[in-house]
């Protein structure tokens, strides 16, 4: 069993229905697992910033948590704007985002950005 397998049944034992987000290299192993989830259905979208704010407005209308799913760098900061907007509205919401070590990385540190 993978680190994400068991990260997918974390969600679907918090009831997550819904993960909104981009696929990118960084998170595949991830999309992979979801895909063998009978509970969560991934929505993808066509920028981080939308599956950001859709996260956000789904923990709006449910109360549940909404989560998004972006790729390192500059697809993690593409939903800075979704996370002010969620903490603003106390909206509950999870941002996942992919990352690698910088030692193995071809980009060096251009795609790497620490967003913890």
């Amino acid at each position: 069993m993978k680190a994400s397998d068991l990260f997918v049944r974390a969600l679907e034992a918090e009831g997550v229905r819904y993960v909104f987000g981009v696929p990118g290299e960084e998170n595949l192993d991830l999309l992979n697992s979801l895909r063998e989830s009978k509970q969560i259905e991934v929505i993808v979208t066509r920028h981080e910033q939308a599956a950001g704010f859709m996260a956000a407005t789904y923990g709006r209308l449910t109360g549940r948590a909404g989560v998004c799913l972006a790729t390192l760098g500059p697809g993690a900061t593409n939903l800075v704007t979704a996370a002010a907007y969620a903490q603003l509205g106390a909206m509950p919401m999870l941002m996942i985002t992919g990352q690698k070590p910088i030692k193995t990385s071809k980009q060096g540190r251009f795609q790497i950005i620490d967003v913890v």
